[in-house]
């Protein structure tokens, strides 16, 4: 039974390698060598741990970043381990980054993610209202994690103003305006919408995506490969004409659907 849940910034390095015990056993990789970790959070970073009473069972991970003239948190790592990550401790540890963060000076947090991992995706856009500012693809090239093994590692670069005091306005779904959509085989269509678009003149677009795209994975994995390539292909046309992703809207058909907005 889950005692009260509480989030914390880590700063020994007794905390540092119960880090590595709980990334090794979310990610399935190595983990991230102390030094680093302990020299960054000495270094403008922000490390915090998630407990369930004494037992740490998450921790999110960020360092210093410099771009253009313009410094910002650059939120790298979070992990929570599966019996947990329903609890809401991924929200709980980004706002405390962002209450730690602010104090410190900045005022922006970046990070990248999958964009066909729903929940991530769910977090980032509708629970902390960041924003998909570009599309990356195969970023980080080959993985060999259990998560990403395979498949080209295509990520979603976020940005969260941390300062903004207004949430962003919302966006009602339009079928007509869906891109790409699941059929009920659960396979990926890029819709007439897409070829026939005026991206000049229309203000929002739809795209879906698996609610559970690891399960798409393990059950059907050239179909998984399917969603990367189709995904990528309507991702990269709407940043590329200005779009970005706002939210992300649950239905009961089995699919999210991303909204892109200018």
């Amino acid at each position: 039974m889950m005692t009260e849940l509480t989030v914390k910034p880590l700063s020994t390095m007794a905390e540092l390698h119960q880090v590595q015990k709980i990334e090794s056993a979310v990610w399935h990789m190595d983990p991230i060598p102390v030094h680093q970790t302990f020299t960054a959070l000495n270094n403008g970073g922000i490390l915090l741990g998630a407990y369930d009473g004494a037992l740490m069972v998450g921790y999110l991970y960020s360092f210093a970043g410099f771009k253009d003239g313009i410094s910002y948190l650059c939120s790298h790592m979070m992990g929570i381990l599966p019996a947990y990550q329903t609890s809401g401790l991924g929200v709980r540890l980004k706002l405390k980054q962002a209450e730690i963060a602010s104090r410190m000076g900045y005022r922006m947090i970046t990070w990248t993610f999958d964009p066909l991992e729903s929940q991530n995706a769910y977090l980032n856009l509708n629970k902390l209202e960041a924003v998909g500012s570009w599309y990356k693809a195969n970023y980080y090239g080959s993985m060999q994690d259990d998560l990403n093994q395979g498949l080209p590692s295509d990520r979603i670069h976020m940005t969260w103003d941390i300062i903004r005091s207004t949430s962003k306005p919302a966006v009602h779904f339009q079928e007509e305006y869906v891109l790409l959509d699941g059929d009920r085989y659960g396979a990926p269509v890029i819709k007439t919408a897409f070829y026939t678009a005026d991206f000049l003149i229309d203000n929002a677009y739809f795209v879906a995506i698996p609610r559970n795209f690891q399960k798409v994975k393990q059950t059907n994995f050239e179909l998984a490969k399917e969603w990367r390539m189709k995904t990528r292909n309507v991702f990269q046309q709407l940043f590329e004409r200005g779009f970005q992703a706002v939210d992300l809207l649950r239905s009961d058909e089995g699919y999210s659907y991303y909204v892109f907005t200018k």
